[in-house]
């Protein structure tokens, strides 16, 4: 592997430059569909990202500051309705961002309700752990940034909310002191999503989201994520009430923003 590391006190002193960002905000339907407002917020925020982590190149990945920067864009998307000082600490358990030129392979062992141990080899666009790196497969992160409901980026990093008040994904990430969202709510709201998968799964039909939603409550946060931002018009047919809860968590509303780039004609991809 190459590194590619930026040392954070020669960082810090490295302004933001409104002209590097501007095409990168261009050039992603997730970013271009932003206001001016939440574009002039995000900028900045995303270069203190790409500026205060390290970055991890795998063979034949080339590392360049554009890239990396849409990279950090769609990571502090998570963030944009939030303050300065929280959206600085969401991502506090973020060590590096390591980028790899293909999907990778995990050998995992998992016990069932029965007590069953399976093996697998998994295959994988991204993962992240407790504290661990961001790890991301190239043509992935390629495939993201429309409104197809597919983002790797969004997913790993929604992983990492979940991880700031717990060592394990577990589909609840802190919510802040001031929010209106309660805990009640977000578990009721959220195991009404799970039961209903889990229904699907049973009754052997289709799921109204990614299956992989029903995996695990932590992925079904993660991938609820990927649809909040990249889908909020297929998430707000299904599930309306946990629309409306990540709304009021992440404050914003994607929908309006997708609303908007359909009423111009603008294509979604």
């Amino acid at each position: 592997m190459s590194w590619w590391k930026r040392d954070a006190g020669r960082g810090s002193r490295q302004p933001f430059d409104p002209d590097v960002w501007r095409p990168i905000r261009h050039s992603l339907p997730l970013l271009a569909d932003l206001d001016d407002f939440d574009a002039d917020r995000l900028g900045p925020r995303a270069w203190q990202l790409l500026q205060r982590k390290r970055w991890v190149a795998g063979d034949d990945v080339e590392l360049d500051q554009p890239a990396m920067l849409a990279i950090a864009a769609q990571a502090e998307l998570l963030t944009l309705g939030w303050s300065d000082r929280d959206a600085r600490a969401a991502f506090d358990n973020v060590s590096e961002i390591i980028l790899l030129p293909d999907a990778f392979h995990r050998h995992v062992e998992e016990m069932d309700d029965f007590g069953v141990m399976h093996e697998y080899v998994d295959e994988r666009a991204g993962e992240t752990s407790w504290r661990g790196p961001v790890v991301l497969a190239v043509p992935d992160v390629a495939e993201s940034g429309d409104y197809t409901g597919f983002n790797v980026i969004i997913h790993e990093f929604a992983h990492k909310l979940d991880l700031g008040n717990s060592q394990d994904v577990d589909g609840f990430p802190p919510l802040a002191a001031n929010s209106d969202v309660t805990s009640k709510e977000w578990h009721r709201v959220f195991t009404a999503v799970w039961d209903d998968l889990q229904a699907h799964i049973a009754r052997d039909e289709p799921t109204p989201i990614d299956d992989y939603a029903a995996t695990h409550p932590g992925e079904c946060f993660a991938v609820c994520c990927e649809l909040f931002f990249s889908a909020p018009d297929q998430l707000v047919e299904v599930y309306p009430d946990l629309l409306d809860l990540l709304n009021r968590y992440f404050r914003q509303e994607p929908l309006a923003r997708f609303g908007r780039r359909q009423s111009s004609g603008v294509d979604q991809s």
